[in-house]
């Protein structure tokens, strides 16, 4: 392959790739249930340092 045929490549299929894994993203967050998990995870900062550490 040459440049010109991998730019082609990219060009065309690289940008059809490139939607579709945006697409699964977009999907990926506004599922029913993701908000939940996002609250938990935004909390995960503000948690007792002293949950699940072993204490020395």
């Amino acid at each position: 392959m040459d440049y010109d045929n991998l730019r082609h490549f990219a060009d065309s299929w690289g940008l059809l790739y490139l939607f579709i894994i945006f697409l699964g993203v977009v999907i990926f967050l506004f599922r029913p249930g993701a908000k939940q998990q996002a609250v938990e995870a935004a909390m995960i900062p503000l948690r007792d340092s002293d949950e699940g550490a072993d204490s020395k």
